[in-house]
């Protein structure tokens, strides 16, 4: 739970210094603003599904947070076929978000045949 919880704040902190190097255009400034969102939500809505009430609760939270990882991995994917600099690193961080959402649906999942 630790690790997934630092692993998702890292997350969001990567995709931000990633924001950094984008060119500051209004076509950029849009798409990166997009980004910095959806990707410090994943990290915020993995932390309160770690405080969720009850497991409908948990469920609901990691739905959201599987919900916004898609939405930066459809940023992060956008950006790599627009921008031509560190596609290393956006490839790096599509396959991040790729994992956060199979872990979140992985959870849910387990969470739900629980119940």
């Amino acid at each position: 739970m630790q690790d997934l919880k630092k692993r998702t704040k890292t997350f969001a902190l990567e995709c931000w210094n990633l924001c950094r190097l984008i060119p500051k255009t209004r076509e950029c400034d849009a798409i990166v603003r997009q980004l910095i969102r959806s990707s410090s939500s994943v990290a915020a809505n993995y932390r309160a599904a770690n405080r969720a009430k009850s497991d409908r609760d948990f469920i609901n939270k990691l739905k959201i947070v599987e919900e916004e990882a898609d939405e930066s991995q459809f940023w992060l994917e956008f950006l790599f076929e627009t921008f031509e600099n560190n596609h290393e690193e956006i490839q790096r961080l599509i396959k991040e978000s790729d994992e956060l959402i199979a872990i979140s649906v992985a959870s849910i999942k387990k969470v739900k045949a629980r119940i």
